[in-house]
């Protein structure tokens, strides 16, 4: 088969999607070399490291037009570069298909990360909210076959977009196989040291927005003040919503108890596993995800975790998480006091969480893909 890819992400996010990208391209490759696998981006970055990857072939817009107008490229006339290449099954990975795509005879797939911004369209702009529905309801209603990352975001196309239950395959995604490592304790302390994070620490990874519930995890710090002075790490940008939670911790004399990593250094990708491995607990208290891709990170890093009741986080987590109520701090206070006070639980957590995080291997994320496309292939 020749297929092809919407390597955007792959090459120019160094976050969630570019991870799931970077991760599954990989996989692919390894595990399934008798195929031939393309690239499409707007542009090709040191982001991805292909010197391990020579079979990958990497395609990019080559008219002076579309090297200018490269999200039109993206869009749109990739489809010309798909004909010209022979592609039979072009996988758009985050959200959305080229226009046209589905006049062309190519078969296409496209991943469905969440629909958080249909269910919380006030915590995006306007504009946004109506070109993301437009990309998403055509990839959706023209997509050959459409890849959930989680039940719940299943549930969310069927609900939002009433897209057929029969054309969705939940495929679950892994994460980089880096954080399955186990780094000794002096490279953790180094790490610390070089960033001069404390010797214990919570650690929460996100992006710094409402749904996300930092504002709640600070609350949950200011009812254990006094008997649990725990700090906590953030790693994560943010902007309106950071402002509330520094005026928070401001207005209860919490400031110096929360560390704001990138606002000291950039952490490389390399160092993200210690980060983790460092740390108390991570804490994801969150109001709803598609997946939660920082579980899955804490679970292999046998680092345990608190997250939320409901959305998707108990498919994420399984039995491996101390799941509270992201609307109540004491809940979420109480979870963390459990982590502190009792080491055979968190011995327990860390057991549960690597056997649980077994079912989300690169191997096992990647041969469930592929079986998509085979299904596809029989079509052609």
């Amino acid at each position: 088969m020749k297929i092809g890819f919407d390597a955007k992400r792959a090459f120019q996010n160094d976050t969630g999607l570019g991870n799931y990208s970077r991760t599954l391209i990989s996989s692919l490759v390894k595990d399934f070399p008798e195929d031939e696998y393309y690239l499409f981006a707007p542009k090709q970055t040191g982001m991805y490291d292909l010197s391990a990857l020579p079979e990958l072939k990497v395609v990019v817009p080559e008219k002076p037009l579309y090297r200018w107008f490269k999200s039109a490229w993206r869009s749109r006339f990739v489809v010309k570069d798909l004909l010209r290449y022979q592609v039979g099954i072009y996988h758009g990975l985050s959200h959305e298909l080229p226009f046209g795509i589905h006049k062309s005879g190519i078969r296409s797939v496209v991943t469905m990360h969440d629909l958080i911004f249909e269910r919380y369209p006030e915590q995006y702009n306007p504009i946004d909210v109506i070109t993301y529905r437009r990309k998403a309801r055509y990839a959706c209603h023209q997509a050959d076959r459409v890849v959930a990352i989680s039940e719940q975001t299943k549930q969310d196309l069927i609900t939002y977009y009433h897209t057929p239950a029969d054309k969705i395959d939940v495929v679950y995604q892994s994460c980089d196989p880096s954080f399955a490592v186990t780094y000794p304790d002096d490279d953790i302390a180094a790490m610390g040291a070089r960033y001069r994070l404390p010797s214990q620490y919570f650690l929460y990874v996100g992006s710094l927005i409402e749904r996300k519930n930092l504002l709640g995890i600070v609350t949950a710090m200011n009812t254990l003040k006094g008997t649990l002075d725990l700090p906590l790490v953030v790693l994560g940008n943010g902007s309106g919503y950071k402002k509330k939670v520094k005026a928070y911790l401001a207005a209860n004399g919490l400031t110096q108890q929360v560390i704001f990593l990138n606002e000291q250094v950039r952490l490389k990708n390399s160092e993200l596993p210690l980060l983790y491995q460092g740390a108390v607990a991570l804490l994801y208290p969150s109001f709803f995800e598609g997946f939660g891709i920082p579980i899955l990170e804490a679970l292999w890093s046998r680092t345990p975790v608190i997250t939320s009741h409901g959305s998707c986080f108990a498919e994420t987590a399984g039995d491996a998480a101390l799941y509270v109520d992201p609307r109540e701090p004491g809940s979420i206070a109480d979870a963390m006091r459990q982590v502190i006070e009792n080491p055979s639980l968190v011995r327990q957590m860390q057991e549960k969480g690597w056997q649980h995080a077994q079912r989300f291997t690169p191997e096992k994320c990647a041969a469930a893909m592929m079986k998509v496309y085979k299904q596809l292939n029989k079509k052609i």
